[in-house]
């Protein structure tokens, strides 16, 4: 577990891996919250908010008498499901796969005013403008242009531009990324699109511009992502609270 990951959210990951590795059943109840909190070692309030985390990200549901169920659709394996809460960046995503991420143009620069309004910064803060191609078991996945203010974020490199941004701001920087603000739009390619994600002249592309936040309220990445349509399902879960 990382030195700044919460108990539970360590405990959602790991029944996360299990639910995709397929080791509980599709028909049956996952074990109830008081077997895993025994399992894990944790209070049954932590498994519970564990819990929470993979009902809200769509992987489990609950049925009152019942128990707690996986969500079969959630496993189809031909596309990345993006949840709605997804703030963990696209190589934890995918942890344990084969991700490759392929630097297309890195500079330290000055913001335009739209960069600067959704980083909150001025037009003298130097930013990292970051274009990568995310390569995943071979095939090309997301073009993403990302712009994050160097005061903020120091120390990045080619070196960590080629693994996980995330992961240098969490492991490295010890910073605990919070929120983040997502407009999903469908678009035409354009020709970095069809340079870096083989698509055709009449494929769209799935457009994610986000704001992602810090703990502290600080806005940490402004960015588009270009997302390859037949790659990715994008999911948002409604709970309705009685």
């Amino acid at each position: 577990m990382a030195n700044n990951q919460t108990k539970y959210s360590f405990i959602a990951e790991e029944l996360k891996k299990r639910i995709f590795a397929k080791k509980y059943p599709l028909d049956k109840p996952i074990p109830d919250e008081m077997s895993l909190a025994k399992e894990f070692d944790c209070s049954r309030m932590t498994m519970k908010k564990a819990l929470e985390v993979l009902v809200l990200e769509g992987l489990l549901y609950r049925k009152r008498g019942h128990g707690t169920f996986i969500i079969k659709s959630a496993l189809d394996m031909d596309r990345l499901h993006i949840h709605s809460q997804e703030v963990n960046g696209f190589t934890k995503l995918l942890e344990g796969r084969d991700v490759e991420s392929k630097i297309v143009d890195f500079q330290v620069t000055f913001p335009d005013v739209h960069v600067a309004e959704r980083l909150n910064i001025d037009l003298e803060t130097p930013v990292y403008d970051i274009v990568r191609a995310r390569i995943l078991d071979g095939e090309p996945y997301v073009l993403e242009h990302t712009c994050m203010p160097v005061a903020l974020i120091p120390g990045v490199t080619q070196q960590v531009l080629e693994h996980s941004i995330y992961t240098h701001i969490r492991e490295e920087l010890n910073l605990k990324i919070a929120s983040s603000y997502k407009q999903i739009r469908a678009d035409k390619p354009n020709e970095l699109d069809f340079q870096y994600l083989d698509c055709a002249q009449d494929d769209p592309v799935i457009e994610v511009e986000q704001t992602v936040y810090l703990n502290n309220g600080m806005a940490f990445e402004y960015s588009k992502s270009r997302h390859r349509y037949d790659k990715f399902v994008f999911t948002t879960v409604n709970i309705a609270r009685r």
